[in-house]
Parts: C-alpha cells; sequence; structure tokens
C-alpha cells in the first residue's frame, strides 16, 4: 500500500512486540489531544493487557508499519452485556508525523473487513471532542454516519468537551 506521499507502508496483525510503540503513538495523544479522555498516559502492562483482552475475544486488532509501527486499529467490546455482543467500538491512532497519508483509512478498512467476517453487526465510534475533524472524517469516509453528540461529557486541558457517536452497520454488508 502506498499513502499519500507515495511512500510504502503494510498492515499487518498487532502482536505484543508492538506494546512499546503502540504505547508511545496512543501516549502522544493522551499528553497532547482531546481524542482520548485519558488524562495519563497508560503504561505498556496496561496496553498489553488492554491487547490482550482484545485478543481473548477474537477481535481485529492491526497495526500499519513504514519503517515501524506508525499507527494502529482496533476493535473492542461496545459493552458488557450480552445484548450488545454483536456491536462493537473501534478506535484508530496514527503516529502524528504520518496523520493524513491514508494510513488511518487504511487501517479502518481492514478492521471493518474483519468485523463484516465475524458476523458483527454495527460498529460505534466514540469520538473525543466535537472540534476532532480529522477523525470525524475518517470515519465518515467509512461509511459511519453520525448519530448523536453528548455535549460537554468530558474535561481535560481545561475546557469541557463533547463525544460525538457515529455508527456503521455492517447487516446489509
Amino acid at each position: 500500500m502506498k499513502d499519500t506521499s507515495g511512500k510504502t507502508f503494510s498492515l499487518r496483525r498487532a502482536d505484543l512486540t508492538d506494546v512499546p510503540a503502540i504505547t508511545a503513538i496512543y501516549g502522544h495523544y493522551v499528553r497532547t489531544h482531546t481524542a482520548t479522555f485519558e488524562l495519563d498516559p497508560p503504561d505498556e502492562g496496561e496496553m498489553e493487557a488492554r491487547m490482550r483482552s482484545i485478543g481473548d475475544a477474537g477481535l481485529p486488532y492491526w497495526v500499519a508499519e513504514k519503517s515501524g509501527v506508525v499507527g494502529y486499529c482496533y476493535v473492542a467490546p461496545y459493552r458488557p452485556r450480552p445484548a450488545y455482543r454483536f456491536t462493537v467500538e473501534n478506535s484508530v491512532y496514527i503516529a502524528p508525523d504520518h496523520v493524513g497519508g491514508g494510513i488511518g483509512r487504511a487501517l479502518l478498512a481492514q478492521t471493518i473487513e474483519d468485523c463484516i467476517g465475524l458476523g458483527l453487526r454495527e460498529i460505534v465510534a466514540v469520538i473525543g471532542d466535537s472540534a476532532n475533524q480529522p477523525s470525524i472524517r475518517l470515519h465518515r469516509s467509512a461509511g459511519f454516519v453520525h448519530v448523536g453528540t453528548l455535549r460537554d461529557v468530558g474535561f481535560k486541558f481545561e475546557r469541557w468537551l463533547d463525544t460525538v457517536i457515529m455508527q456503521r452497520s455492517l447487516a446489509a454488508a
């Protein structure tokens, strides 16, 4: 695959050797961005536990490589109650120096394809900050539709933040 600058990257399933890179990418967003409402970056042990939980659930977790991991995407159960078992929530994060090159789009497309193959019905995106237009555009381009905005539900960087809820149905796929 090629990014928008013509440079090659590849996608592969994430494994535990990717935890340090994933932790670094996510930590950047926790410290500097409103895409996540976490306030303290989780350490590698916590990120490994999260990855194992997703793997144990049989859900997809992908990384993009371009001389190292430059992004990742996964889905996790949307809610723990059994009636939600066919609905997942996605997360996608790209290293800051690789944003906007098509890597997120490729990761999300592959993850959606896997979800269809698993017989899942719905994917929900819970996007931190209604001003996070890059994430909103990415999800819209992947077939997600805006289904709601929760106003002022998060407080980070000394300001109140919205959460945008987007959803993509897999039922017709």
